[in-house]
Formats: structure tokens, C-alpha cells, sequence
């Protein structure tokens, strides 16, 4: 594969950066090691480095050998998840309950090994803009990505466009996946609270049955993306949790449910709000119970520029044997859909290889494939190699 050689030529010290933070993961604004970790590599590269943008965040900026007034943006994730691992390799997470279970670990070393690059060779227009971002795992308006838009990223640091990537266990090593417009989901979070008086359990006339009535709720949410939404239009709704009652013989006075809608189009994702409100309020009314809805929207839709589409393209092909055009979209949610609504660019999949054995993402069995670093860190190098001068 045409891994860019000097790029090449420190790949074993990449693993072992990677390995490093594999072993050392850190919760959402709790990076602090990491960004330090970070930050002392970028300055040792002669790279100006600021820290705490966005709480735990490092902005790193490094100039080309030719004038532009131009700035490109890269970004990587640095946080990890509240998960014990159960792998036994010896760069196994050394914080209990916390590991790198999808990969942000790769994503970060990737882009330290793309900055190395360029700050040797500089063979670029303009500026290089490094943003390693706090709290992907976190998301919505409090999510690490939203929180550095707010706090000033692009006033700060200009970016003209933004690119980033994820590892896609499943898709081999070698292969990119990229298109323009929609690639991932929007993502709302709702709770609904029924409520009426609790009964015994032989009693049920004598008030609401808020088991029963959640029962039909969880059965009516359905009917938003099988009657509710044009079919041509993809939604999920998935309730994740129920919880309710703590005897066998008692009817209890209270059910919360919660879950997630998933959408793709800004219309399907604007209906859904009313027609869960409008589904959930029907069924208590015809029960008699009182119910509580709250309906939170915490992620946009990922969409990818057409223009930046074409630039990921074109880098990608310079670098891996494949690259797919059309890869099909997923209901998978994506913080980096914040920096795509301020700033043109594009997001993008890179193989990492056999999702087998449960190396899935967020998985316990999960491990960052090292054979993809030196691509991941030559794609962010082409991109930014391949500039135009104004």
C-alpha cells in the first residue's frame, strides 16, 4: 500500500504511542493525561500548541513552505469509554473500568504521526490545523465537539474546511469509505414518564395500569417509522430501557421508558418529535394515565460536503487499494456532524480489518488495528499535501 515512506519509517514508534494509550484511557473531559501526551509530541515537532480549548482539548497550528491564506482542519477523538476491558495483551487498559473500545486511541496516533509528517517536510500551502478533540463519547450539546465550536474553535483556529475519520471494524485493511452528502444519522434521546396511582395487583380497576399502558406505548412508537414517515425515508425508534415496579403483587405507580431516534432526512427527524408525543398522550388518555415526555435533539445529521468529498476521494485513492464511494449509511451517530454544520468538510472510514471475536466497536474484546496507522496518518498528510495555493 503507498504509505508515504518517511511516514513509513516511523510506524513502530506509532504502535508504540498507541499502545501507550491503549494502556492509559481517560473518560470524557478527563483527557488530561492524554492531552498532555499530546501536547508535549506537538511541541517537540515545533508545532504551536494550545491546550484546554473545550476543556480537555489540544488545538495544535503548523504553516507550510508557501504562503495561502488558506487553513485546513483535522481532527481526532481522544476519549474513552466507561467499559472493562477483557483483553490480557500486555497494552491492556491499566485504568480500571476504562478502555479505548473504539478506537480513539488509533484516531489520535494517526493524526500525532500525520503532524510529525508535515512538520518535517512542510511541503504544504498555507496552514495545518490539528484538533484533538475531548468527549466524542459523551455527545449531543455537551459533547466535546459542540463545546469547542462554542468556545470558540473556528474564531480561534480558522479552518476553511474540516476532514476526520473513524476505523470501521468489518471493512479490510487497505480500504477507505467515503460520499458526499448524508453519511451518518441525526440522533435524538427521549424519556417518557407514566404515571397514575399505584394498586394491588388483584385490583387493577381501582386505577391506570402504567405497565400495561407502557406496554402499548412501546408497541405504538412503531408505527412512526412503519405509518408515520414517508418509507423512502430512513428513522428508527428504539425504546432501550423500561423501568418500573419492585414487587410481584403490586401494580406500580410510575414506568419510565427511554430510548433513541435515529433519522437521516431533517423532515423524517422533525416529525418524529409530534408523532411520539402524539402516540404516547393517545395511549394514556385511553388508559388513564398521566405521562411526563421529554425529547432532547443531541446530534445533527453527518453530512459531508460534495466539494470535500472529492478532496477525501482523491487523497484516499493516493494511499489505499480501495476506496468506496457509496459505502451504505448507518444509524450510528457521530459528534463530528457539529463541525460539519459550522465548516465544510468531510468524515470518512478507514478498514480496520475482521470485526471477529467480538472486535466490534465498543466492545470489551476491542483493539485499534496498528497496520492501519501509517494510512490513516498518510490520508491526513495527502489532504493536506494536496491544498490549492488560494
Amino acid at each position: 500500500m503507498p504509505v508515504l515512506n518517511r511516514i513509513a519509517e516511523f510506524q513502530n514508534e506509532m504502535t508504540l504511542w498507541r499502545h501507550h494509550l491503549h494502556a492509559n484511557p481517560e473518560l470524557s473531559y478527563q483527557e488530561h493525561q492524554t492531552a498532555s501526551f499530546v501536547a508535549e509530541k506537538l511541541r517537540s515537532y515545533g508545532i504551536e500548541v494550545t491546550e484546554g480549548v473545550g476543556g480537555t482539548g489540544v488545538v495544535g497550528v503548523l504553516h507550510g513552505n508557501r504562503e495561502s491564506g488558506r487553513s485546513i482542519g483535522l481532527r481526532a477523538d481522544m476519549d474513552a469509554l466507561a467499559i472493562e476491558e477483557r483483553n490480557d495483551f500486555a497494552h491492556r487498559s491499566t485504568n480500571r473500568g476504562v478502555m479505548h473500545a473504539c478506537g480513539h486511541d488509533g484516531h489520535t496516533t494517526m493524526l500525532l504521526g500525520a503532524a510529525r509528517y508535515l512538520a518535517e517536510t512542510r511541503n504544504f500551502s498555507g496552514r495545518a490545523v490539528f484538533i484533538f478533540q475531548p468527549a466524542e463519547e459523551m455527545g449531543g450539546e455537551d459533547g466535546g465537539a459542540a463545546r469547542m465550536i462554542r468556545e470558540g474553535l473556528f474564531e480561534n483556529f480558522q479552518c476553511d474546511e474540516i476532514y476526520g475519520l473513524h476505523n470501521w471494524p468489518g471493512m479490510e485493511v487497505g480500504t477507505f469509505a467515503v460520499k458526499a452528502g448524508p453519511m451518518m444519522a441525526s440522533g435524538d434521546a427521549f424519556e417518557i414518564e407514566v404515571e397514575s396511582t399505584g394498586m394491588h395487583a388483584a385490583q387493577p380497576h381501582k386505577g391506570a395500569d402504567v405497565v400495561l399502558t407502557a406496554g402499548h406505548i412501546l408497541v405504538g412508537l412503531q408505527q412512526i417509522s412503519a405509518r408515520n414517515t414517508d418509507p423512502l425515508d430512513a428513522i428508527v425508534v428504539s425504546a432501550t430501557q423500561i423501568h418500573g415496579g419492585d414487587a410481584y403483587n403490586v401494580l406500580p405507580n410510575r414506568v419510565t421508558i427511554r430510548g433513541t431516534v435515529r433519522a437521516f432526512s431533517p423532515t423524517a427527524r422533525a416529525a418524529a418529535e409530534p408523532s411520539l408525543r402524539r402516540v404516547v398522550e393517545g395511549m394514556c388518555l385511553s388508559t388513564g394515565a398521566q405521562c411526563k415526555i421529554s425529547y432532547v435533539q443531541q446530534y445533527p445529521t453527518l453530512i459531508n460536503s460534495d466539494a470535500a468529498a472529492r478532496s477525501a476521494e482523491a487523497a484516499g485513492s493516493s494511499v489505499f487499494n480501495k476506496v468506496e464511494t457509496n459505502p451504505p449509511q448507518t444509524m450510528i451517530v457521530e459528534d463530528f456532524a457539529f463541525m460539519l454544520e459550522d465548516r465544510p468538510g468531510c468524515y470518512g472510514w478507514i478498514g480496520n480489518g475482521p470485526d471477529d471475536n467480538g472486535r466490534i466497536l465498543h466492545s470489551a474484546w476491542f483493539d485499534f488495528n496498528d497496520e492501519v496507522l501509517p494510512l490513516g496518518a498518510s490520508y491526513f498528510a495527502a489532504l493536506v499535501e494536496a491544498r490549492p495555493k488560494a
